[in-house]
């Protein structure tokens, strides 16, 4: 078995291996009712499938690997599909950020085990795509993937409605007594009209896009809607696409640079995408080895302007990004910003990909001359509340909390929201600054989404529509509001915001990129010392691992142990196997 450029196949040291090892590998498959015909001198091109019934998003992927397969299968490869860890935002407690990275050990094992020589990775759902590429980065075999493509949007009383977006509205109008039972319910049988991912501009959405800024995905496959037929063409060229990786190999380390993720960066900012892109590339970054921090991502949002017109930045939903001229058209635009000569999955770079691209509607992708927004929609923070960095989404508020004072109003974890956000007697105003503790990496654990802090129903009633919100948590992507995210250090490993009590200053500067603690040093210096972190909340199994080995936010809540060492190379072939050596 023989690939393009005269190298044996990955694959060959399974199928290929002479006496019993080779023997048993044959007559395992065959057992299957494959043929020695389909096994013989072929590409085994193996479908990392995350689909799931607990995953809307991902429910489509049968059908979606079958495509996979006829284009494998059309351009002479055998297609072989395992499943992987499924991940799904909306039932998985208490978030599937805590189980990314477990996913990520799933598929990165399960590519380095078995005998495929290029991989397609199906994903939809927000942390399948990361966990994914995480992966599959740190074994380094050809790549490429396929994404799930926004669900349909739904209506409701005449408006089209988002599944993100326009819940958390939705639900603020609901608390403050302004929408009945009746709309509540029939929002609810409106919301999710198909199968696909968040049609905002959400983690999912973001993420699609960034695969293809990356040069791991077709060009135009990310915007395309799950329902639509091109979306199964589309698998099915990236099947095609994966026989001809494994035979002039295109291998995720020689995309992956330093300058494709600030090509990721300058889209993440121009698209208004969702602030949880930026740990996910900060993972991704440190699983192959580039040098990737907050000033990198402070640095391009700063002189990036936002491009595109999509919820919850905008008013478009991310379809319409395919229907005015994709992904594709964006990139285009934003050429004069980008490194266009990195190269990409296809064999071209990323300037070539998107040479014939046309923008069809100004209203959901502007101009560089002629933005919606001057400067990107994501803006990172720093200051005596957050030493190590803490993100924010201007682009997603209407901007008059951008620069602000106020006296703390401090809940020390996610119970103690839950039972005095909406009591009457709770002493909180509107200029009042709301912080949340223990809700980051290891104080959840698992830094879940629970940035998005509810204005108190007392205060929606009366009219406000927004407040400053701190937290060392995360939002969805789909959230809006002033709300500082990703505060590092964490307060359960004794950062700052878990010193910060009830009526305390905090300040936040949006242009300055700052937001500071007004404390007396030697008053923090006081609450430093009588701090003790809280009790870890797992003790044993998988949960255990992760509070022992998650880093911060800015160095992308990864495990220590899975960062590429200085020193090494990917290793693709596994330990035990007894034959020939693997020619990698």
């Amino acid at each position: 078995m023989v690939s393009g450029n005269g190298r044996r196949l990955r694959s060959a040291a399974w199928f290929d291996a002479p006496g019993e090892p080779g023997l048993a590998h044959r007559a395992y498959l065959k057992s299957e009712g494959i043929s020695q015909q389909a096994i013989s001198n072929r590409p085994i091109i193996g479908i990392a499938n995350a689909w799931s019934e607990f995953v809307n998003c991902n429910l489509h992927f049968r059908r979606l690997a079958a495509a996979v397969k006829r284009g494998v299968l059309q351009a002479g490869g055998l297609p072989l599909e395992f499943p992987t860890v499924s991940l799904g935002e909306v039932l998985m407690k208490p978030t599937t950020m805590l189980y990314r990275n477990l996913m990520a050990m799933d598929v990165e094992e399960s590519i380095r085990a078995y005998p495929m020589d290029a991989v397609v990775l199906l994903v939809g759902c927000d942390k399948t795509i990361p966990a994914s590429l995480m992966g599959a980065a740190s074994v380094d075999l050809p790549t490429i993937v396929v994404t799930a493509g926004p669900a349909q949007a739904g209506f409701f009383c005449g408006h089209e409605i988002s599944a993100g977006t326009d819940v958390w509205h939705y639900t603020e109008e609901y608390r403050a007594g302004r929408m009945s039972q009746a709309e509540w319910e029939e929002l609810e049988a409106s919301l999710v009209p198909s199968v696909g991912h968040c049609s905002e501009m959400g983690t999912a959405s973001t993420m699609s896009t960034l695969v293809e800024v990356l040069g791991l995905a077709l060009p135009g496959s990310a915007a395309l809607p799950a329902v639509d037929s091109r979306r199964a063409a589309s698998a099915e060229l990236a099947g095609r696409r994966a026989v001809e990786l494994a035979l002039q190999p295109i291998r995720p380390s020689e995309l992956l640079s330093k300058e494709s993720f600030e090509n990721a960066i300058v889209v993440l900012a121009a698209m208004g995408g969702s602030t949880n892109a930026i740990v996910h590339l900060l993972a991704l970054a440190g699983r192959v080895g580039v040098p990737l921090t907050l000033s990198d991502f402070d640095s391009i949002f700063r002189r990036t302007p936002m491009i595109t017109n999509v919820r919850p930045s905008g008013t478009h939903l991310f379809a319409d990004v395919h229907r005015a001229g994709g992904v594709p058209a964006v990139v285009k635009e934003l050429l004069p910003l980008l490194h266009a000569h990195v190269p990409t999955v296809t064999g071209h770079s990323l300037g070539e990909n998107v040479a014939a691209a046309r923008v069809h509607d100004r209203d959901v992708i502007a101009s560089l001359d002629q933005p919606f927004r001057a400067r990107g929609a994501i803006a990172v923070l720093r200051g005596s509340l957050a030493p190590n960095g803490a993100v924010i989404k201007p682009g997603a508020a209407n901007g008059v909390l951008d620069k602000h004072v106020g006296p703390a109003v401090v809940f020390d974890d996610i119970d103690d929201l839950g039972r005095r956000i909406d009591d009457p007697a709770l002493d909180i105003r509107p200029e009042s600054v709301m912080v949340l503790k223990n809700a980051g990496p290891k104080g959840a654990p698992g830094m879940p989404e629970w940035g998005h802090l509810p204005i108190p129903a007392k205060l929606l009633r009366a009219g406000v529509s927004d407040m400053v919100r701190i937290s060392d948590a995360r939002m969805s992507g789909t959230a809006y509001g002033t709300v500082v995210l990703h505060v590092s250090p964490e307060s359960a490993v004794g950062g700052p915001l878990g010193l910060v009590q009830t009526g305390d200053l905090i300040e936040l500067d949006i242009d300055a990129g700052r937001v500071d603690l007004r404390v007396d040093e030697r008053q923090i210096q006081a609450r430093a010392a009588a701090f003790r972190p809280p009790a870890p909340k797992y003790r044993r199994g998988y949960g255990a691992l992760f509070l022992e080995h998650v880093l911060q936010s800015d160095e992308g809540c990864d495990f220590d142990f899975l960062r590429k060492l200085p020193d090494e190379d990917a290793v693709t072939e596994p330990l035990g196997l007894v034959g020939e050596a693997i020619n990698v």
